[in-house]
């Protein structure tokens, strides 16, 4: 069983900055990429950021510049915002696309519980 638990939420003033943290545990197998989403209220949960296994990240246009994906040798993932504005202000969600054994024959993803993330002054 794949577990994921976020942290490094809170308050933050426009033009602030946070840092998020996933760390991953139970049964992984192996891993195909690593994500953050966000979810505002009463819309849908979106990508923010993802990093491929292999190193390589992708954002969106409204976070690109401001926004950073990493993660350390263990199971744990980062997202590094800047220059946060009032519209980042949402549930962020940790997500991991992997295998739980040798045998799985597709990658599943994987949720964290969510963290609040709200700018405003």
């Amino acid at each position: 069983q794949v577990q994921l638990v976020e942290s490094g939420g809170g308050l933050v003033q426009p033009g602030g900055s946070l840092k998020l943290s996933c760390a991953a545990s139970g049964n992984i197998f192996s891993i195909n990429a690593m994500g953050w989403y966000r979810q505002a209220p009463g819309k849908q949960r979106k990508l923010v950021a993802r990093l491929s296994y292999s190193g390589s990240a992708s954002y969106p246009d409204s976070v690109k510049g401001r926004f950073t994906i990493s993660r350390d040798n263990a199971r744990n993932t980062y997202l590094q915002m800047n220059s946060l504005k009032p519209e980042d202000t949402a549930v962020y969600y940790c997500n991991l696309e992997a295998k739980e054994t040798a045998r799985s024959t597709a990658f599943r993803n994987y949720w964290g519980q969510g963290t609040q993330v709200t700018v405003s002054s």
